[in-house]
């Protein structure tokens, strides 16, 4: 479980770790300092019947012996990434699971039901005032930004969803508190009204929070 992955890891603020089915064919991200980076999508099953459709980068040190195809199913782990995206096309805060490592799966071992195939461990400081509101059936939510520090003084900013009693503990945290965050990365599509006549589908990204306690 999440708990025995932290311990075991050595970059363990964030810890991402994903079973899930490839949906495409690697696309060409970046390259750096001569290491090709290539983006795909997992499909990802909830414990519901819905999928959630995760983005991640992956180095083609980790694929060079087995180039991922739509439909296999595998195991990542990683972090969750933030970038800036200065395109002004999408969103403006791309987010990403960066692939630490991909183990491939069989049918039987992807079909293991006491799986939680979607987890992630993230311990961070609030960036901003979180903001509580109410949902038309009265459920409680409360929005969240953290930063999570990464390697060379970099920081990933992660958008989280809190919900009924994590979210009462939530809106009256201050910025700048150290909190721990376990739960799963979840993808919502929306509209954009971009004029009267004209809407654009677009997915936004964002932690959906499971448990939340206050760091040390």
């Amino acid at each position: 479980m999440i708990n025995s992955f932290r311990e075991s890891s050595n970059y363990n603020n964030n810890i991402v770790t994903l079973h899930g089915t490839v949906t495409g064919e690697p696309e060409i991200s970046h390259e750096l300092y001569g290491e090709k980076y290539y983006n795909i999508e997992l499909k990802v099953r909830r414990l519901s019947s819905r999928k959630d459709y995760i983005p991640i980068t992956i180095s083609e040190k980790l694929i060079r012996a087995f180039w991922p195809v739509p439909g296999d199913f595998v195991k990542i782990t990683g972090q969750y990434r933030s970038y800036n995206n200065y395109t002004g096309v999408g969103n403006k805060l791309i987010l990403t699971v960066f692939a630490k490592s991909i183990k491939y799966l069989s049918k039987e071992q992807f079909d293991e039901t006491d799986i939680n195939p979607n987890q992630i461990y993230l311990n961070g400081y609030l960036c901003k005032k979180p903001t509580y509101r109410t949902t038309p059936s009265n459920r409680e939510i409360s929005d969240i930004l953290i930063a999570v520090n990464r390697f060379y003084n970099k920081s990933d900013y992660i958008p989280c969803i809190a919900w009924g009693i994590n979210a009462q503990f939530a809106k009256d945290l201050e910025v700048g508190t150290n909190i721990i965050i376990n739960g799963r990365i979840q993808s919502r599509e929306y509209q954009k009204k971009l004029n009267e006549f004209e809407t654009l589908n677009k997915t936004a990204y964002e932690v959906s929070i499971t448990t939340l306690e206050l760091g040390t």
